[in-house]
Order: C-alpha cells, then structure tokens, then sequence
C-alpha cells in the first residue's frame, strides 16, 4: 500500500503513484457496486461520521453509502443539528464524536482551511469533502477515474475546464492532480471569475470558448458559485450562457469524440444546455455512480491504516 497518509485533504501533494493506487483501487470496488449483494466486511467495526457544515447532496450521500457498503457504522450530522449552533467550535465538536471513538471523519465545511486544521488537532483519520473555495480531492479522484474509464488513459489528453473557476474547489484538485498525470489543462471564464493571478495554475487561459474546446479531449463544465460571490461578476445570467455556457451554438467547437463533465449540481440553461447535459456524450451519472467507488477506495485507504500520531497528511 503506497498511501500512507493519515487524511485526505489535498491533491497537491499526491504522488502519480499514490493517484493511481486510489484509482486501480476504486476498480475493485466498482466491481463490488454490481452485485446483487452491494457489501464487504472490510470496514466492519470501524466507525465513520459525515460532518457536512454546507449543504450537499450527491458527495455526502455517496460517502454514506461508500461507508455501508464498507460495512462500517455510519453517523451522520450537519451544522443545523450540531452544537456549533449553541457557539461550540468546530474543534470541539469534531474532538467530542472523536471521543466516542470515531475512526474517520469526512468534513465539508464553508471555510478554506477548515478540515486541515481539524486534521492537524484530531488522531482520527480526516476526509476533506469540500472547503470553502479550497479543493474537493475527492471530486477530482472521481472525475479522473470517470475520465480514464471512457478514454482508457489520462496521460496527454486536453481538458477544458471552463466557468467560475476563481470559485470552484473542484477545479483547484482537479488542475493539481491532473497535471501530475501528464493531462494539459485549459481554462476559460469571465475575467471576473478567474483567479487574480493564474500563473500558480500553471495553465493555459483560453480567449474565447472556440480556443478552450477545439482540441480538448474532455470538456469540463462549472457552475457558477453565486453562494461564494459578495458582489456581482456577471452582467445577466442569459449573457452568460450566450458566451461561457455549453450549448447549441457553442458546442460545435466540441471534437466528435470529446466528453462532457460536470461536478453537480446543474444550473440548466446557464453553464450547461438540457440538450448537452444529457446527450451521449454526456458522462455527468457516470461521474455520479463512480463517486461511490472512489470514495469506497478511499475510506479504505484509510481505514486498514492504525492510528497515526505524527500528524502527516494530504
């Protein structure tokens, strides 16, 4: 086993090793997804609880179902019925269920920074499902994984990679593991929802949709995350779609053989047309259903590790 981290925080300190160890695992446990019998007793005793202090359907669902599967026993709480509603910190929530020995934990939380510095104070093992604006490791292991299922290889493919990505954590895991494989990223969005300085991304920067999906391999729609804005970045929803939405004018640019992806939820009509969002080469459920086993592998990864002390992770 070559992950030895005590959390799953980030995937910019993974190793190309370490990514396709948790892909060629998420394999294994994609076959298991297809029996009639959809359970293993690899985590049977183990206890993992969902910590969601931001609204979330698909990851905090498939995280659950990833657990049962497992076999482990399962808790689960938001913020609206956690006691950081009665002003107890983050920590100390996290530190009290801890207590009841918890083995993982897998937090999403609307802070940058917040699940790392839980993982930093807690000898659970920590999954990031999500940080502010920060990164989602898990979303991108999945949409790599989805990737390589429907072009039987990542290195050397073009991704494009287009809309709010100032905003979007998805696309900040998805750029720092994507490039570790080979894969050239492109991205395209308003001015005003791309970073104020891109060249840490180390990415090209389209000038219009025609350059960002002409030669991509895969096509990576994001939602514009209005939740995360304190002003105004766009004129008009309608114009948005017109210049940086996937539709039928746009999509003419798109390869014959290019996919579609999207990290949900969709904004229908504005990132990404009903018309595409649904077409054949649309793999947005397939994103879906192997975010179970990624996220399978994952707590797997995880959970056959003992206990560390020496606070290392990623």
């Amino acid at each position: 086993m070559l992950f030895k981290y005590k959390d799953f925080i980030s995937t910019i300190n993974l190793s190309k090793e370490e990514i396709f160890e948790i892909l060629d695992t998420a394999k294994h446990m994609k076959e298991i997804n297809k029996r009639e019998v959809k359970k293993v007793p690899t985590l049977k005793g183990k206890t993992i609880s969902t910590a969601f202090f931001e609204p979330s359907t698909r990851t905090r669902t498939s995280f659950e179902i990833a657990a049962k599967r497992l076999s482990a026993d399962t808790v689960s709480f938001t913020s609206t019925t956690s006691s950081t509603t009665k002003g107890e910190t983050l920590l100390d929530t996290i530190k009290n269920i801890e207590n009841m020995h918890t083995d993982i934990f897998v937090i999403r939380h609307k802070c940058s920074g917040a699940v790392k510095f839980v993982a930093d104070n807690v000898k659970a093992h920590i999954v990031n499902a999500g940080d502010g604006t920060n990164e989602h490791p898990t979303q991108a292991m999945l949409d790599l994984f989805t990737i390589r299922e429907h072009k039987n290889t990542l290195t050397g493919l073009n991704v494009a990679i287009i809309g709010d990505i100032d905003h979007s954590r998805v696309a900040r895991s998805n750029i720092w593991a994507m490039q570790k494989l080979g894969i050239n990223v492109i991205l395209y969005g308003p001015k005003t929802m791309l970073p104020s300085d891109t060249t840490p991304l180390k990415c090209h920067i389209a000038k219009n949709f025609k350059e960002a999906v002409t030669e991509a391999d895969v096509v990576m729609m994001l939602r514009i995350q209005l939740e995360r804005q304190n002003k105004i970045l766009i004129p008009s929803l309608r114009e948005y779609a017109m210049y940086f939405g996937l539709n039928k004018t746009s999509a003419k640019y798109l390869k014959k053989d290019a996919i579609i992806m999207h990290p949900g939820p969709i904004n229908r009509g504005v990132e990404l047309s009903t018309e595409y969002a649904d077409c054949d080469r649309s793999v947005i459920l397939n994103q879906v259903e192997n975010g179970i086993a990624v996220r399978m592998a994952i707590l797997y990864l995880l959970g056959m590790q003992k206990r560390r002390t020496d606070g290392s992770s990623t």
